[in-house]
């Protein structure tokens, strides 16, 4: 063994010693989820009721009581007229907790469909839904 590498031996033992301990210390410290990141609901519960009150928000009826809020990331228009519905192109689980899970689109009479694309998605309060517009609610 040359004199630099039994010089370096000590270093790097302590390097990797140091490495374990803040690594187990970052482990440790990883910061609780978000109190609403079990907040879900099952695309075989949203019984297909909907409602646009504007360009950029959609309002789903999930189950027997529950409200759905999602709100889009881009204006669109498409939502706001009476023959559109809705398409939801499910892969894999259908349970929905962010908005990547959903993949949807607003369609036409002839099958022609615009993507959407959804920002957030909020769970109603019992007094935000008694609170919505006759006109809003799905």
């Amino acid at each position: 063994m040359t004199v630099k590498s039994r010089l370096l031996l000590p270093i790097l033992a302590g390097l990797f010693v140091l490495a374990l301990d803040t690594g187990a210390t970052l482990a440790q410290s990883d910061p609780a989820p978000p109190k609403h990141a079990h907040r879900c609901f099952s695309l075989s519960n949203w019984r297909g009721g909907w409602r646009a009150p504007d360009a950029d928000t959609i309002y789903l009826h999930v189950g027997a009581s529950e409200v759905w809020r999602l709100d889009l990331v881009s204006h669109t228009p498409d939502l706001l007229w009476p023959d559109r519905h809705l398409v939801n192109i499910v892969h894999g689980d259908d349970q929905v907790c962010a908005p990547i899970d959903l993949q949807l689109y607003v369609a036409d009479e002839h099958g022609f469909r615009t993507p959407l694309v959804v920002e957030e998605i909020t769970r109603l309060t019992p007094e935000e839904i008694a609170a919505l517009p006759a006109k809003a609610r799905p």
